[in-house]
């Protein structure tokens, strides 16, 4: 008989969610036929699988050890590897390998990191090291017992950035963690500004509108005006103005894959290095004079709202400002934009 006692980061969820993720290579047919038989019990009774889990309740299971611990290993899952050991040491490796990624704050249930160019947010292969691979890695680096937590939860981003834009990735510690931000995403209570620069003279802020399509052979999206796609609001404030280059502020009001880059560069003001939707003229002449090989986009701000959330009491009513790169203020001095 093996038994674990429910924590914190495992209370709130359904028993029959709980053992999907403890025992990641078990059927749900089968899990849910050890209940009805009471080869799983919930403090010692029978349960349906719908229960919603307590901290300090007791999940037994009455298997034999070898049945037990092939059902806990991870058939080749993308994320975690094989088995759980394998999976520990894949974040650890990312946390070794992927370099210049920085912490910005840190309570007991909210990472927010700096993310830099060129690092996937979450991976787009099985073989990918990603920054949700090196969050957990960083956590395990300071708990190693966090190992055995990981089968039944996985510290996790919770915004994604393309990989050439850099800046602040909100990340859930702790599964309360991990509810608020999504809250806050979910309702757009949190405020997300970037900062970039683009090409042309601009000296008004707006508020752009209008419909995003994805198009997923060329991994591209357009705007549209009329109604087809994806609503989105885009807005931007002029910062400085030189010659034909604008430092903007933008903030993104709703969340979509290249939004700030489709939504400018439609208006005719492409963001400089953007070899998707940018001035081709423009990007020869930024490359040749500061090497900048994608589009300048950094995620440089995030306003938390006032919230009576205790996961995020400690972040309410807080702005959190990302360092400036050593690249943007290369450039952004060069382009005479102080």
């Amino acid at each position: 008989m093996q038994s674990v006692t429910i924590d914190g980061n495992q209370a709130g969820q359904r028993l029959d969610k709980f053992l999907r993720r403890y025992l990641p290579s078990a059927g749900t047919g089968f899990l849910y036929k050890m209940l009805r038989k009471k080869n799983i019990t919930l403090n010692g009774k029978k349960a349906e699988g719908s229960e919603l889990l307590r901290q300090g309740d007791e999940v037994r299971f009455f298997f034999s050890e070898e049945t037990f611990q092939k059902f806990a290993e991870r058939d080749g899952a993308c994320e975690g590897g094989t088995r759980r050991a394998a999976g520990a040491e894949e974040y650890r490796r990312a946390y070794r390998e992927l370099a210049g990624i920085g912490v910005v704050y840190e309570d007991a249930h909210v990472l927010i990191l700096d993310k830099p160019a060129g690092i996937l947010t979450q991976k787009a292969a099985r073989e990918d090291l990603s920054l949700n691979e090196w969050l957990i890695g960083y956590l395990l680096d300071g708990a190693p017992d966090l190992a055995d937590e990981l089968k039944s939860f996985r510290p996790s981003v919770c915004n994604r950035l393309d990989r050439n834009t850099s800046g602040l990735v909100l990340c859930g510690k702790t599964l309360p963690g991990l509810r608020f931000l999504s809250q806050c995403i979910r309702e757009r209570s949190v405020r997300k500004f970037y900062r970039t620069i683009c090409v042309g003279a601009l000296s008004q802020p707006a508020l752009v509108k209008g419909y995003l399509k994805k198009d997923s052979a060329s991994n591209t999206v357009r705007i549209c005006e009329n109604g087809e796609g994806d609503y989105i609001e885009t807005a931007y404030r002029p910062l400085c103005t030189a010659g034909n280059y604008t430092l903007l502020e933008v903030e993104l009001i709703t969340g979509k894959p290249h939004q700030i880059r489709a939504h400018l560069a439609s208006a005719g003001y492409p963001l400089i290095g953007d070899r998707k939707y940018g001035d081709r003229a423009a990007n020869r002449q930024i490359q040749e004079r500061y090497g900048l090989e994608h589009q300048l986009l950094r995620a440089c701000r995030v306003e938390f709202p006032k919230t009576q959330d205790a996961a995020g009491a400690a972040l309410g009513g807080q702005s959190i400002q990302a360092p400036p790169s050593e690249q943007f203020e290369r450039i952004q001095k060069g382009l005479g934009l102080s």
